[in-house]
């Protein structure tokens, strides 16, 4: 697989990815959540002043559910990660377009023998430096892992260990590729969680205009920390399903690139016996 670094095109779709979301969020929050919220604060407090007898029930949207900071920042983070699930799912179903390919050319009947495993590895070798497309995948490394181990053991066995091996560390470096996904699956409710304690802190700041009658301050505090924790939990849920579906076609992907490497190369590898070796050395 690629090498990580700050170049690397994984860094670059975080990076991209982060000011995208802030950039687009923000956006939607400056010419449409915060205008649209206040115009119905306003509605809602001049029908309040209207019905002196107390009985008036607010105008509800999802404006005024979204329009506090903690929710922005939690929605920032939920594109942010969708950004990034986007990007690996792609190159799921890139590594997934690998098995198309034919690496080897071997007629029908033909088999792999360890005299002929390193002209096969050069072959392989040729066409990952030659078509781009190759380049950074699991599937090549995998069979170039075992026609190098085929060639320096003499084995099947070892060559088929080779490719358990090579799969469980991509395996490993996908899982790794995740982390930035988790943390944000993390931070979200953590987040949401932020904006309850400083909605119950405002409220409680504001007993005393509660005791005196005027509740309008209470009321919105706690609005601020039911709403955060609601869409915080909400984006939570919805994030780690598509994290559970990601890791569920990166398992998929491996075990099928550990079967097409042990049939079409492993499968094919013979070890000649000593009279076969007698015979072709004669």
């Amino acid at each position: 697989m690629k090498k990580k670094g700050f170049l690397s095109l994984d860094f670059i779709v975080q990076t991209v990815g982060l000011l995208v979301s802030i950039i687009v969020v923000f956006s939607v929050y400056k010419y449409y959540i915060w205008p649209v919220a206040e115009d119905i604060e306003i509605t809602n407090s001049i029908q309040a002043s209207q019905n002196p007898d107390g009985v008036f029930i607010p105008k509800k949207s999802v404006t005024v559910i979204l329009k506090n900071n903690e929710q922005l920042a939690c929605l920032i983070l939920m594109m942010w990660a969708m950004i990034i699930i986007v990007f690996k799912f792609t190159k799921v179903f890139s590594e997934q377009s690998m098995s198309d390919h034919q690496f080897l050319k071997i007629s029908r009947g033909e088999r792999i023998i360890p005299e002929d495993a390193l002209a096969y590895y050069k072959e392989v070798e040729s066409q990952v430096r030659r078509i781009p497309r190759l380049r950074g995948k699991i599937l090549p490394e995998v069979i170039l892992s075992a026609l190098h181990r085929f060639d320096a053991t003499r084995s099947i066995q070892d060559a088929a260990h080779a490719v358990g091996e090579r799969a469980e560390m991509a395996y490993e470096q996908l899982e790794s590729d995740l982390s930035l996904v988790r943390y944000i699956a993390w931070a979200i409710p953590s987040v949401g969680f932020i904006g309850t304690v400083r909605g119950i802190s405002e409220a409680l700041g504001q007993a005393d205009m509660a005791i005196q009658g005027d509740i309008s301050g209470v009321t919105s505090s706690l609005g601020l920390a039911f709403n955060s924790t609601f869409i915080a939990l909400l984006l939570s849920i919805g994030l780690m399903l598509l994290v559970h579906l990601l890791q569920s076609r990166q398992e998929t992907l491996i075990i099928d690139i550990e079967d097409l490497a042990t049939k079409r190369v492993i499968g094919l590898m013979k070890t000649p016996t000593s009279e076969e070796s007698a015979i072709s050395f004669t």
